[in-house]
């Protein structure tokens, strides 16, 4: 059954609580329903009770009975005498899982060599259709990130792509972008992974770029054949935002600025807890509210709107740059995300060039350079000499120093004084012994000092090369393919996140513990040590 809540605008300074929720086209038979939804109170009585040490297990586990049949066998037993919880599920659900969980490597082989032994390991084959649990069948193969990661990820998905080239799987390149068609076509978008707890977001929209990388194997007319779904994918993220008529006012992922130009930021149609990390939301919005009365409606959508970010979660969304409980992400403008719509609407004039259609081409020629001259305006700080976040809603930069400041330099947007400039903090305040930080706070979370990320490094590394900043981009470079390595010999395995600052400590923080496998390592690992001959 559609469900819809109201949708209502953000008008400065107040935050709407309310969205809409646009029930997506879905295959045929396919269960659309996020698991807590359709257990109600089952759902939330085996998150709450902690019966898995993994917040992601329930929501991953294939029911064997129908939801209602579930339901009602579960409102019958739970208030006699010995009913187990725990036995209930493991007699009614299948629990997720991992192929390949038992692995192992071999550490003698050099990190390039087990990469390319790994893809097998995570490639998942095409899925079959199961209308009863929550993944989302997908028509091709395609590549996991790994560990409790079981699923395809958005942005991911580029940076493995990345190493997918250098190991000649154009193969599984292309399979995984007609993936990503596949989202966009049945959905409307790509989701967050291929989750029906997913569906309500998306995640950084780095399919241009995927579709730009596919293009240099198969050739130019690949921007033409994916024209439709990255125009999909365009109207997605600005849905809404010719129905914006005064300064500071938003709908879902736009929001107008005085001087008429429309930026973006994240967000996610759903103010509830996520079914992946239930209990932890819910008592993030519980100290929320009790520290500053905020409510919770609001802290589940800033929540949701980090976690699309791909940043979930650092204080980088944090109102005092430190405390979780102060999140507000969905009053940020993020340079990041602005940068990659930059970058959607360069590809989207270049497609409908090849496709004929000069007039449309044109168009978006101009929205790119609006949006260009736009970065520039309100994501520039002349005081502290770099690229900042901006609070629409305080009408100010945020006080966070992060990687996602190194975009404009990826996408070339920057001026040469600029990058100068950007360079000059990499080298003095990001760059340590491992790589580069990924914000200059140490918070606990692990989009925050001392990690470092795959997907950043490279973005900042191939952006101080745009501007030849070439000695602070090699000896990032150099830092990080040694501590990936200095990983792999000791452990035999390749980490989701790796801690930059002391290479003798593992990361750390974030709601589970660090993952191996990985596909966004595997990848930026393998280019970066390409771009080194």
């Amino acid at each position: 059954m559609k469900k819809y809540l109201i949708a209502t605008t953000y008008v400065y300074p107040l935050i709407a609580l309310l969205g809409l929720l646009v029930a997506p086209t879905v295959a045929s038979g396919q269960n659309r329903t996020p698991p807590d939804e359709l257990y109600g109170p089952l759902f939330k009585d085996v998150q709450m009770s902690r019966i898995f040490p993994d917040s992601k297990t329930f929501p991953d586990c294939t029911p064997l009975y129908s939801a209602d049949e579930i339901l009602d066998k579960y409102n019958r037993a739970k208030g006699q005498p010995g009913f187990d919880l725990t036995r209930f599920v493991n007699e009614h659900f299948t629990l997720p899982v991992t192929p390949n969980a038992h692995y192992g490597s071999n550490q003698q082989l050099a990190p390039a060599d087990h990469i390319r032994q790994l893809w097998q390991v995570l490639t998942r084959t095409p899925d079959k259709q199961n209308a009863a649990g929550s993944l989302l069948p997908l028509p091709n193969a395609y590549i996991v990130p790994g560990g409790r990661f079981r699923e395809i990820y958005y942005w991911d998905s580029y940076f493995t792509m990345l190493g997918l080239r250098e190991s000649g799987r154009g193969d599984l390149i292309e399979s995984m972008i007609n993936n990503f068609a596949f989202l966009i076509d049945t959905y409307g978008h790509i989701p967050n992974g291929n989750r029906t707890y997913y569906l309500s977001r998306s995640q950084p929209p780095f399919f241009s770029l995927m579709v730009r990388l596919y293009s240099e194997i198969k050739g130019p007319g690949v921007l033409r054949e994916y024209l439709p779904q990255m125009q999909k994918e365009y109207d997605f993220w600005m849905q809404g935002a010719d129905s914006l008529t005064r300064p500071y006012t938003a709908h879902r992922r736009v929001v107008k600025l005085p001087d008429g130009v429309v930026l973006n930021r994240y967000w996610d149609d759903r103010p509830v807890p996520r079914p992946e990390a239930y209990r932890e939301d819910v008592e993030l919005a519980h100290q929320a509210q009790t520290r500053s009365g905020a409510a919770p409606e609001a802290v589940y959508r800033h929540i949701r709107a980090a976690a699309e970010s791909g940043w979930d979660f650092s204080s980088r969304w944090f109102r005092d740059g430190k405390t979780f409980s102060t999140i507000q992400t969905t009053e940020i403008l993020p340079v990041d995300l602005n940068c990659l719509l930059y970058h959607l609407e360069e590809t989207l004039a270049e497609a409908y060039q090849q496709d004929g259609r000069a007039d449309v081409s044109t168009q978006y020629r101009q929205k790119t350079e609006a949006r260009k001259n736009a970065i520039q305006k309100y994501f520039w700080s002349a005081t502290r000499s770099y690229y900042m976040d901006y609070d629409f809603v305080a009408q100010q930069y945020t006080t966070v120093y992060s990687l996602a400041g190194t975009y404009p330099l990826f996408f070339k947007i920057a001026d040469s004084r600029q990058a100068r400039e950007v360079g000059r903090h990499i080298r003095l305040e990001f760059l340590k012994s491992g790589g580069a930080l990924t914000t200059l706070n140490r918070t606990g979370q692990q989009w925050d000092a001392p990690n470092g990320w795959a997907p950043l490094q490279w973005i900042t590394y191939r952006g101080l090369r745009n501007y030849n900043i070439n000695e602070t981009a090699y000896h990032l470079r150099d830092n990080w393919l040694a501590i990936i390595e200095k990983v792999f010999r000791n452990t035999g395995k390749m980490m989701e996140k790796y801690n930059v600052s002391d290479t003798n400590l593992e990361a750390g923080g974030g709601e589970y513990p660090n993952q191996d496998g990985f596909g966004w390592t595997n990848g930026v690992y393998l280019r970066m040590k390409t771009s080194k001959k």
